[in-house]
């Protein structure tokens, strides 16, 4: 499941991912990891991680990856083909064919100087969204997550706060339709 998104049902109200678009980066037997793309937190980058706000993908801000581990960093990077950069990891697991060649994780330890200039996209997440095994599982028998592929511009969106309705848009047919659901039902 690394590289798809998890799509939040229109049904699914806690606040933590209602309406959210979660990018996966890492799938175990033990458990499940993403991202949230799609909330900006409208904190520049270098107010948190001195140095790599240069290097930023639009908006440069801190995004909430998830409710787990709030306190920490992940940060995800575009690279070239080539010899990757130190610092840069690829996502282990990535299928090929989802064209998302190039997107790893970054550490933020390592010399933004160096590793920086070498990508091509970066953001900053603070923390993330976990599940434990079985988890997310059975939260997709429920409902509550549509699973479809990512593209590379889902990732570092301009535009974040539009991301949930034009993925569903694109998938077509009744996720399409979801697309245009209200945001407060009872107010239809």
């Amino acid at each position: 499941m690394i590289g798809r998104l998890l799509v939040a049902a229109p049904l699914l109200q806690e606040e933590s991912f209602r309406r959210s678009v979660v990018f996966v980066v890492d799938d175990t037997p033990d458990g499940t990891l993403g991202v949230i793309l799609n909330r900006p937190l409208g904190m520049p980058v270098d107010e948190v991680v001195t140095d790599w706000g240069a290097y930023a993908s639009e908006p440069a801000v801190m995004f909430s990856g998830g409710p787990v581990g709030v306190g920490s960093g992940i940060a995800l990077g575009v690279v070239g083909p080539g010899e990757p950069p130190p610092g840069w990891s690829p996502l282990e697991g990535l299928d090929p064919h989802l064209g998302l060649d190039g997107i790893g994780v970054v550490d933020l330890d390592g010399p933004p100087q160096v590793l920086g200039g070498a990508l091509g996209a970066f953001r900053v997440f603070a923390g993330y969204a976990g599940w434990t095994e079985g988890q997310l599982a059975g939260e997709i028998a429920e409902g509550a997550w549509y699973v479809v592929d990512a593209v590379a511009d889902d990732v570092f969106t301009t535009a974040p706060e539009g991301l949930w309705p034009r993925v569903l848009r694109r998938q077509g047919g009744d996720m399409a339709l979801l697309s245009t659901y209200p945001d407060d039902p009872t107010m239809n």
